[in-house]
């Protein structure tokens, strides 16, 4: 499978790197399958940016999570990992909670929202993609192809 990093940088060797804030699965090196999400992520400042491209061959003996689908199982993973709590998976595939669901996402632990307004906002937003890296062992599984530079369009 073919994956994508976007970034301000050439990623040739990923890295799981600690932030200020929590990501939707926590802690660890973020791709997608589609190549125009990963330009977002590249140039969402405006400026020029890298699309990094991977190949990733999967290794059954990692621990994996898969979600297909916005579900309530997803939702309370992301609410978990967002408040900062950590999980044993090398690898966790999903949706993404795009700018819009993350403020959704937000107000849901925030108490702003109830559950069904956040399923009710939510329906409306295109499909996403992300997959997460968050061990050594699971980097091990992506081979870097080369990169590409692209522009953003603010001034």
């Amino acid at each position: 499978m073919v994956l994508f990093h976007g970034s301000k940088d050439i990623v040739e060797f990923p890295e799981i790197r600690k932030a200020i804030f929590n990501k939707d699965f926590y802690f660890g090196f973020y791709c997608t399958r589609y190549r125009e999400q990963a330009e977002r992520w590249a140039t969402r400042y405006g400026k020029k940016g890298y699309i990094n491209k991977y190949v990733y061959v999967p290794n059954e003996q990692l621990r994996y999570l898969k979600f297909k689908d916005m579900t309530e199982e997803w939702l309370d993973f992301i609410v978990a990992c967002r408040l900062g709590k950590p999980h044993t998976y090398d690898i966790v595939e999903g949706p993404m909670a795009n700018d819009t669901i993350f403020n959704y996402v937000q107000n849901f632990i925030d108490k702003k929202i109830s559950r069904a307004a956040f399923w009710e906002l939510a329906k409306f937003n295109h499909p996403t993609h992300q997959i997460s890296f968050h061990t050594i062992s699971a980097l091990d599984t992506l081979t870097f192809e080369g990169s590409e530079e692209v522009y953003g369009n603010k001034k």
